[in-house]
């Protein structure tokens, strides 16, 4: 809670907030709000520009960019998500369980975590659908099996050490199971590392999401998606090259909020574990503490805590 109040103090947060707020509504309510229906085709409007009733203007199917703009949100961001939900799932658990069972177990999910990191994402994808078919879950599937290595390994960076943490070891010799150090002192230390990482990997998935649907794969056309409109706008730039800018834009502005929100979690994460941040300043007027005597070696006078001896101390207060 702490790194959350942190967080919402600053105002790139609160910026890049907005602006994924206003594109989760985009991705939920966008099919609604657009003005025409994103697939029909009107032969006569091709390659418009922009006008009042074509704000965007038309496609080279006459269909209007800016409905087809709204209605493609909730699929690009959709798919993101599931793939990133994959990864969570397939990741976080067996980065936690490599710590706690045993080096069996440890041995396994390393190599499993290694082998996945070394295949490249496209490609794999592209193996995946040829093998499991055409479609968008199978393709979120695999960017979720490949995005996994990352969560695991942060995962698992952060639990080694909250283990070797003495109130975890003390938690361990009075007894309590392993589940409730997990639940009590473990989960709530990796969640702001785990926030961290979600937010800069749905911004990794949503490029190789639109990556994918300019290839065609994943979301069949004419679906609107922002990859397949920059697709398809790159087949007519003699005659708007400024399309492309406009789906270009959309996915430049998610991902850099998510990269600002990533980065502003980071750095309250890191001023919340720094006792120089967190600790109070005394009031206006408080009086200083007295000096603390410190043992000192035999044979010399004993020195207080700022480094001073007694009779330096007792010069300065009797003048």
């Amino acid at each position: 809670m702490r790194t959350l109040r942190r967080t919402w103090r600053l105002p790139s947060a609160r910026i890049s907030l907005a602006v994924l707020a206003l594109v989760a509504l985009l991705a939920v309510a966008g099919g609604a709000l657009a003005p025409y229906d994103p697939l029909a085709q009107h032969p006569v409007d091709m390659l418009h520009g922009p006008s009042a009733t074509h704000p965007l203007g038309t496609d080279y199917l006459g269909r209007d960019v800016l409905s087809r703009l709204l209605a493609g949100t909730g699929s690009s961001i959709v798919g993101a998500l599931e793939a990133v939900g994959a990864a969570m799932l397939l990741g976080i658990v067996p980065g936690i369980a490599s710590v706690w069972l045993g080096r069996t177990v440890e041995w396994t999910a390393q190599r499993a975590a290694d082998t996945l990191m070394i295949m490249p994402f496209t490609v794999f994808a592209i193996a995946v659908v040829g093998a499991l078919g055409n479609g968008m879950h199978q393709a979120m599937l695999a960017l979720g099996v490949l995005f996994a290595p990352l969560y695991f390994r942060v995962t698992r960076a952060a639990a080694l050490g909250l283990k070797q943490a003495q109130y975890v070891e003390a938690a361990e010799l009075m007894g309590a199971s392993r589940w409730w150090i997990l639940r009590t002192h473990v989960w709530g230390k990796i969640l702001p590392t785990v926030a961290v990482t979600t937010a800069q990997a749905v911004g990794q998935a949503l490029l190789v999401v639109a990556s994918l649907t300019f290839l065609g794969l994943g979301v069949q056309p004419p679906a609107p998606t922002w990859g397949g409109m920059l697709a398809s706008d790159l087949g007519y730039l003699a005659q708007q090259p400024w399309a492309p800018l406009i789906p270009g834009a959309a996915i430049m502005i998610t991902v850099g909020a998510l990269n600002i929100l990533a980065d502003a979690v980071r750095d309250s994460g890191t001023a919340a574990g720094d006792p120089r941040v967190t600790a109070p300043a005394p009031p206006v007027g408080t009086p200083a503490a007295a000096p603390v005597a410190v043992a000192s070696p035999p044979g010399r006078a004993p020195r207080t805590a700022h480094g001073h001896t007694e009779e330096v101390e007792q010069r300065v207060t009797t003048g």
